[in-house]
C-alpha cells in the first residue's frame, strides 16, 4: 500500500528535548493547551494536518501528543498512552491485560496479538462446578480463577522493535510521572468506583481505591500509585523481561503468581513458566473489499463517488469482531439496506440523524446469522481450523448471499424465526454432521474429526482504544483490555512498603463455561478452556483503505464487550454511507444484538430512539430492551485533501489532540 505523506514529518513541528520535555509536562497537567484539542463532549470534529492522538482520557491523549510533537513515532504513542491508562483508567486496561493491534507503516498493515493465554494446567472443566454446572460470573470472574498469562507488554515491545524511533525508557516517563506526583480521580473513575465491586475485599486494591472510611476518593483528590511508579521503572529499564521472568520476591513476575494462586477464595492456576514463556504473534490481518454506497439522502463528501470500493482490515481470530463486521456488512448489501435513507429530523426530543426502523431490522437479522457463525466456528486458530481454506470462507461472496437469502425481506416481514450457522461453499457438507462442519484434528485431539456445538451467550465486558496517525502518515488502532470492569478484582503489589499497584486481567472468563454441546461428548465447542490457549475476543481495531489505490481513509475501534462490534460498526457505516462525518457517526445512539438465539434482545440505547421506532421492531417479532450502550469509540479519519479529522465518544472521557 502507498505512503499516506511521506513529507509531513519534515513539515510537522520537533521539538528540541529541553522543550519537548516542558511540552510534556505542560500537556500532562494541563497547565497551557499546546494544541488544537478536542473537549469532552464537542458534537463537531477534531481537525488537523499534521498527526492526530485519540484516547478514552485526557491525560492519555496529552502524553500521545506529547510523543509525537517529540519527534516520536504512531507506535511509541501508543506505548506512552497505554501506560498512562494503565494509572488513570485501571478498570478497564492494562498492563496486566491484553491488547490487539494493527499497524500501518505507509506500505504494510501488519496485526499484533497481544491477548491473555490460558495457564498450561488448566483444562475444559475450569468453569464447571462440581454438578458440572457453568459458574456463575461473579463466581468465575472474581479472584484469580479467570486470569490468564497478560500479553500487552509482550505486544508492545514487539511492535515497539519494528516501529518505534523514542526510546523505550522514554515512553514510560510520563506514567511514572503522574503516578509518582498524582493525577485527578476524573469522575468516571469515581463512578465507577462507587458501583457495586469486590475491590474492598483485596486489602491492597482497597487502600489504594477508598478512603479510610471505605468510600471511593472524590472527584478531584489526587491519587499516588508508587508501587506502580517502581514497577513501570523496572519494566522501563529492563524491558518486557522485567515484567515476565523473576524469582526474586521483589520482582514482578512472583508477585502476580502469588497474587493469582493465593487467592483466599477463588485462586487461579498461572504459573511463573506461563508468564516466562507467553508470546505476542504477529499475524496476517484480515483484510475484505466493500463496496460502500451513499443512501440516498446523504452527500458524498470530499468529492467522492456515490459508490466507492474500501479495503477494510482488522483482527483476525481469536478476534471475532472483524467477521462479524465483514459478515453484517456484506449480508446488508444484498437487502434493501443501502436505498433507506436516515431519520434526519426524528421527533422531539430525540436529536437526529437516527437509523430507521426498517433499517435496524435489516440489521438486526443480518447481526443474528454472524452472531451464530460466531459462536460455532470462531476460536484461537492454534486450537480451531477455519471452517475453509481460510476464515474468508465465512466473506465469500457467494456464502454471503446465501446467508442473506434467510432472511424475509418483504416490506413489514416478521423476523426469522430461526438464524442458523451456515455452512461455507468450501467446505464439504457431511451427512452425519447434522449441519455441523466437521475438523480433523480439531485443538490438541489427533486422529478424531469431533463436531461443533455454538457456544452459549454469556457476558462480555471491558476495554478501552487508542487510534493514532502520526507525522509521516503511520497508524494504528489498539484495542486493550482487563475483560470486565476492575478486571478479576484483583490487585498486585510486590510488598515492598508502597501503596497501589496494578489489577489483573479476568479474560478466561471469555471462553465458553460450557466445553462441550448437549448432544454428546464428541460435539465440543470451539472456544473452549484448553492449555495455553487464547480465548475468543470481540475487540474489533479496525484500518481502512482506498481502493485501489490503497491510502489510508481511517482508525478506529471501541470497547464495551461484545457490543463493541455493533459500536464500530455503526461508527464505520455511518461515515461510509449516510455521509456523517467521524464526530457525527460516533455520536449516533447505539444498538446490539449480541445473540443469534430466538429470544436474543435488540438492544437499544435508552432514551436514544422515537417509541415509534420501538413499537415497529416490536410489531416485526423482536424483544427490544432499552438499556445504557456506554461505548467509548474512538477514531481517525483521513480526508481527500490530507487532513484529519477526529472524533471521541462523548458517553466516555476521551479526547482527541494533534497539529
Amino acid at each position: 500500500m502507498r505512503p499516506l505523506r511521506r513529507d509531513l514529518l519534515a513539515r510537522a513541528p520537533i521539538l528540541s528535548p529541553r522543550v519537548a520535555r516542558l511540552a510534556l509536562l505542560l500537556a500532562l497537567f494541563a497547565l497551557h493547551p499546546v494544541a488544537r484539542s478536542q473537549q469532552k463532549g464537542d458534537d463537531k470534529p477534531w481537525n488537523g494536518k499534521y498527526y492526530a492522538v485519540a484516547t478514552a482520557n485526557p491525560l492519555a491523549t496529552d502524553t500521545g501528543y506529547a510523543m509525537l510533537r517529540a519527534g516520536g513515532s504512531a507506535m511509541d504513542a501508543a506505548i506512552a498512552a497505554q501506560m498512562v491508562l494503565t494509572l488513570v483508567e485501571p478498570q478497564a486496561s492494562g498492563i496486566g491485560g491484553g491488547a490487539f493491534l494493527l499497524h500501518h507503516d505507509g506500505q504494510i498493515t501488519e496485526s499484533y496479538d497481544g491477548r491473555e493465554t490460558a495457564p498450561s494446567d488448566v483444562d475444559e472443566d475450569l468453569f464447571l462446578d462440581a454438578q458440572r454446572k457453568p459458574l456463575g460470573f461473579a463466581e468465575a470472574s472474581i479472584g484469580g480463577r479467570a486470569v490468564g498469562a497478560p500479553g500487552l507488554l509482550r505486544m508492545l515491545e514487539l511492535a515497539h522493535g519494528q516501529h518505534g524511533r523514542l526510546p523505550w525508557k522514554q515512553l514510560f516517563e510520563p506514567a511514572i510521572a503522574l503516578a509518582e506526583q498524582g493525577f485527578p480521580v476524573s469522575p468516571r473513575l469515581h463512578t465507577q468506583l462507587s458501583e457495586p465491586n469486590a475491590l474492598r475485599q483485596d486489602p491492597v486494591a482497597a487502600a489504594y481505591f477508598f478512603d479510610s472510611a471505605g468510600q471511593p476518593w472524590p472527584v478531584g483528590h489526587k491519587l499516588r500509585n508508587p508501587e506502580l511508579a517502581a514497577v513501570l521503572r523496572r519494566i522501563a529499564n529492563g524491558g518486557a523481561n522485567a515484567f515476565y521472568r523473576g524469582e526474586q520476591a521483589d520482582d514482578i513476575a512472583p508477585a502476580i503468581v502469588r497474587k493469582v494462586r493465593g487467592h483466599p477464595r477463588n485462586p487461579g492456576h498461572l504459573s511463573l513458566t506461563d508468564l516466562a514463556e507467553y508470546e505476542a504473534l504477529v499475524r496476517p490481518p484480515l483484510c475484505f473489499v466493500y463496496q460502500a454506497r451513499n443512501s440516498p439522502d446523504s452527500k458524498p463528501r470530499r468529492g467522492a463517488s456515490a459508490t466507492r470500493d474500501v479495503q477494510i482490515c482488522g483482527m483476525p481470530p481469536p478476534s471475532s469482531g472483524t467477521l462479524a463486521l465483514g459478515q453484517i456488512f456484506g449480508i446488508l448489501a444484498r437487502t434493501p439496506a443501502a436505498t433507506l435513507p436516515m431519520q434526519r429530523k426524528p421527533p422531539k426530543p430525540h436529536a437526529g440523524p437516527l437509523p430507521s426502523a426498517e433499517w435496524l431490522h435489516l440489521y438486526a437479522e443480518a447481526a443474528r446469522l454472524a452472531m451464530a457463525d460466531r459462536a460455532l466456528y470462531v476460536a484461537d486458530p492454534d486450537y480451531v481450523p477455519p471452517p475453509g481454506p481460510s476464515w474468508m470462507a465465512l466473506l465469500e461472496p457467494d456464502y454471503l448471499a446465501e446467508r442473506a437469502k434467510l432472511m424475509n425481506l418483504s416490506p413489514r416481514a416478521p423476523r426469522m424465526k430461526e438464524a442458523p450457522a451456515g455452512i461455507p461453499m468450501s467446505v464439504e457438507r457431511n451427512s452425519e454432521d447434522q449441519g455441523l462442519a466437521p475438523y480433523a484434528g480439531l485443538g490438541r485431539e489427533t486422529g478424531a474429526r469431533p463436531r461443533l456445538a455454538p457456544m452459549p451467550a454469556q457476558p462480555e465486558y471491558g476495554t478501552s482504544h487508542i487510534s493514532i496517525v502520526d507525522g509521516q502518515g503511520h497508524a494504528l488502532a489498539m484495542t486493550s483490555s482487563v475483560e470486565a470492569v476492575w478486571g478479576a478484582q484483583v490487585m498486585v503489589n510486590r510488598g515492598q512498603g508502597l501503596v497501589g499497584g496494578f489489577l489483573l486481567n479476568n479474560q478466561l472468563t471469555d471462553f465458553s463455561f460450557v466445553p462441550r454441546g448437549s448432544a454428546g461428548t464428541d460435539v465440543v465447542i470451539a472456544n473452549r478452556v484448553e492449555p495455553r490457549k487464547r480465548p475468543r475476543s470481540s475487540m474489533t481495531p479496525l484500518l481502512v483503505f482506498s481502493r485501489p489505490r490503497g491510502e489510508l481513509l481511517f482508525s478506529g475501534g471501541s470497547p464495551g464487550g461484545a457490543s463493541i462490534i455493533h459500536y464500530t460498526g455503526k461508527m464505520l457505516y455511518g461515515v461510509l454511507h449516510w455521509g456523517l462525518d467521524v464526530q457525527q457517526a460516533i455520536n449516533l445512539p447505539n444498538f446490539a444484538v449480541l445473540s443469534a438465539s430466538n429470544d436474543a434482545p435488540v438492544l437499544l440505547e435508552q432514551g436514544r430512539f422515537p417509541p415509534a421506532t420501538l413499537k415497529s421492531l416490536q410489531r416485526r417479532g423482536h424483544t427490544v430492551h432499552e438499556q445504557a450502550l456506554t461505548s467509548g469509540l474512538q477514531a481517525i479519519e483521513v480526508l481527500g485533501n490530507g487532513r484529519l479529522q477526529g472524533g471521541a465518544d462523548p458517553r466516555r472521557e476521551g479526547t482527541v489532540r494533534g497539529e
